[in-house]
């Protein structure tokens, strides 16, 4: 019976990004994902209190889906490339892109205002692997969490904005600067 009620979930969740893809979040609505799902709005409700932590678990799971668990760099360079690439496939997702044009609002929600589930995930994970690194001996010195939140704003920053600066940064260049970002940062300076 778990198995059912997975699959049930992960249909519902597959319909609203059908939804939110075609409609944007604001106009996506319970009765439009339960019909597009094949089920019954009470049957939404069963598995979310409403839309919004619906929504909110859609986009904790895209994200998700893209971020590597666990794992850990063996260099300053391979742990900076891996930041890059999940920030590229942050951006290059149709959900991000979709609530970008349609819900400007939500993105500056969740940078100006409050910290969502999959912010406080991703922090996780670079924390843990920030102290990897230290440990490894190729990242500088400084509580793990604080690093990784300065890490998080910056992968955030890029990604959020990255088309304001199309212009100056094509695709390859935004890579090529984040990792140096990234890189610059983490690095251990000789202070002699």
């Amino acid at each position: 019976m778990a198995g059912t009620s997975g699959q049930t979930e992960a249909s519902v969740l597959d319909a609203a990004l059908d939804e939110v893809l075609a409609h944007g979040i604001r106009r996506t609505t319970a009765s439009d994902i339960a019909r597009r799902a094949g089920v019954s709005r009470q049957t939404l409700y069963r598995y979310w209190p409403d839309v919004q932590a619906l929504l909110a678990a859609l986009v904790t799971r895209e994200l998700f889906a893209v971020v590597p668990r666990g794992g850990s760099a063996g260099s300053l360079d391979e742990f900076a490339a891996g930041m890059v690439e999940t920030a590229d496939r942050i951006r290059a997702l149709p959900l991000v892109d979709r609530l970008r044009e349609t819900d400007p609002e939500l993105f500056s929600r969740y940078i100006l205002e409050r910290l969502g589930t999959s912010q406080r995930g991703i922090h996780r994970e670079i924390a843990a692997r920030v102290e990897k690194g230290q440990d490894a001996g190729f990242i500088r010195p400084g509580h793990p969490d604080r690093l990784a939140a300065m890490l998080l704003l910056i992968a955030q920053s890029a990604i959020q904005s990255a088309p304001l600066v199309a212009e100056w940064l094509a695709p390859e260049d935004w890579r090529r600067e984040l990792r140096c970002a990234v890189a610059g940062y983490l690095a251990i300076r000789d202070e002699g």
